[in-house]
């Protein structure tokens, strides 16, 4: 991906004159026009490994997978949140990790951390680089210097055992290599993030992701079978079986670890034949109440799609939920759902049939399959929409988060006025959109994108708005975070998150498998 911006560079898009009317006349921004941005001209904090550690580290993994180069550090430096592309855009010193390290073997691994723990260096596993919490900063707390751990190298298909349909994958794997490599067999895993295009299968377990057909194949921790993991205490490697009753899952611990407790190697999963039939179907609800409610009832119910989405009446409104002509038409009154259904000819046409009658009977009105269509067709470009805002002025950034059916609409409510009050201090108030990616019998997540004009120092803007909208997700009864883990950003409400005794056990597993702290400080675990 681009240093400062997310994904490939080809891809930036271009604000169309439709959106900058409407940035105009909803926001009162002031389109402004930003020069590029040379990678060179960035200035970093001088390298703090000496030649000696870089010979050391250098003999373990070979120089040419050993870098201390100004691009290979940059590039590194963190992650694509809307602050981490804020600050590549200062023309400040720059924090970076001191070496970037690839290994190729468990080996080397195990080595890597063991010198890092005898020479006071931190070490940051690095995936695909697409954290939005601050999972990626190069914290060096106590230590002397942060070394970034690319695990682009463990990059392979390792087993596919067919008649159990599980895989067993490579962690530095990235999300379009995995379906391709499946696909060839005729398989496929299913999970598809937002950061699906460059996002990496150690990535989505160490942050506990949720992909956007999470309704059909769940989250990614339902579908992992085991886990290897290289920790500075040994080797851990879970999952013997489908289930057991031989004490806790101490693959668990792992799961949504963001590399603070080990270096996720290896990732068995269950995968699923390539569906042979897909059908999406665009659904118009009146208001946002009535469409979350329908929702819960094909959850519980049990007819239940791949992919199950509800905007706002405001996402709908400028037509972000498909990302299809936004800001050229408006759209007025009403949400827009989108659905998705995959499997077998016969089975796809049952569950269809099954779901129209459940969201018929609940308020929704058929809009064929268009919108699905155009969703299908973007759902992986709002963070170049983003990049481009941030370059026009417009201070634009997404957070999450979920609860149970009956305290949806307190949780909304509570998050979007705190959003509006916080951002509201200098004119136009902001614009918070809101939609449903991700239902459960129980429960469903809720993600806020929030769009309004830049003020003199909109790290601090955002800063203030974030803690505002922390603050009342706790207070308001919702998890801090649903699917974009806690890393840096959540890390000041994981003792409200878990108590006393919770941040007690994690500290106490950090202990035990990272005695000297070198993984990722600063992350997770207050």
């Amino acid at each position: 991906m681009k240093w400062d911006a997310w994904g490939a560079p080809e891809k930036r898009k271009v604000l169309s004159d439709g959106i900058k009317g409407l940035l105009r006349q909803a926001l009162g921004v002031t389109i402004r026009e930003t020069p590029d941005r040379v990678a060179a001209n960035v200035v970093l904090a001088p390298s703090a490994v000496s030649e000696g550690q870089l010979a050391a580290l250098a003999g373990i993994v070979g120089e040419q997978f050993c870098s201390t180069e100004h691009d290979d550090r940059l590039l590194r430096a963190g992650g694509k949140s809307t602050l981490d592309m804020l600050r590549r855009r200062s023309t400040e010193t720059q924090n970076a990790p001191d070496v970037v390290v690839t290994p190729g073997t468990e080996d080397e691994v195990a080595e890597i951390l063991g010198y890092c723990a005898d020479n006071s260096i931190a070490v940051v596993p690095f995936g695909g680089g697409t954290s939005a919490v601050g999972g990626l900063d190069p914290v060096r707390e106590k230590f002397d210097a942060v070394l970034s751990l690319d695990l682009r190298r463990f990059d392979s298909l390792i087993d596919l055992d067919i008649d159990s349909g599980i895989a067993t994958l490579g962690a530095g794997l990235r999300g379009p290599r995995v379906e391709e490599l499946l696909g060839a067999r005729g398989f496929s895993l299913g999970h598809f993030p937002q950061s699906f295009m460059f996002a990496t299968i150690g990535g989505f377990a160490s942050t506990r992701s949720s992909g956007q057909a999470s309704a059909g194949y769940g989250r990614f921790e339902d579908m992992v079978q085991g886990l290897r993991v290289v920790t500075p205490a040994g080797i851990l490697d879970t999952g013997r079986a489908p289930a057991s009753a031989a004490g806790p899952d101490l693959g668990e611990l792992f799961v949504g670890s963001e590399g603070t407790l080990g270096v996720i190697t290896q990732v068995r999963v269950q995968v699923h034949p390539v569906p042979e039939s897909v059908v999406r179907e665009g659904w118009r609800f009146p208001d946002f109440e009535t469409g979350a409610a329908a929702l819960r009832a094909l959850r519980q119910e049990g007819a239940v799609p791949t992919v199950l989405r509800l905007s706002d009446e405001a996402e709908t409104g400028v037509n972000l939920a498909t990302h299809d002509k936004i800001g050229e038409e408006a759209v007025t009154g009403g949400c827009l759902a989108i659905t998705t259904f995959e499997g077998t000819a016969e089975h796809t046409a049952e569950r269809v049939a099954e779901a129209r009658t459940v969201l018929q009977a609940n308020g929704a009105t058929s809009l064929g399959e268009e919108p699905g269509n155009g969703w299908e067709h973007g759902r992986y470009d709002a963070p170049y929409l983003r990049d481009a805002l941030l370059d026009a002025g417009v201070l634009c950034e997404t957070l999450e988060t979920a609860t149970r059916w009956g305290n949806l609409a307190t949780l909304r409510a509570a998050v979007t006025t705190a959003l509006t009050e916080s951002l509201s201090g200098q004119g136009t108030p902001p614009l918070v959109l809101c939609h449903i990616s991700h239902t459960y019998a129980t429960g469903a997540s809720l993600y806020f994108t929030i769009v309004c004009a830049q003020n003199d120092d909109p790290i601090a803007q955002w800063s203030k708005a974030k803690t505002a909208a922390g603050d009342a997700i706790i207070a308001a009864g919702g998890t801090i975070t649903h699917h974009h883990a806690v890393g840096v950003d959540h890390r000041p409400w994981m003792r409200d998150e878990i108590g006393d005794l919770g941040v007690t056990v994690l500290r106490a597993v950090k202990n035990a498998v990272d005695p000297a702290g070198i993984l990722n400080p600063g992350k997770l675990i207050p």
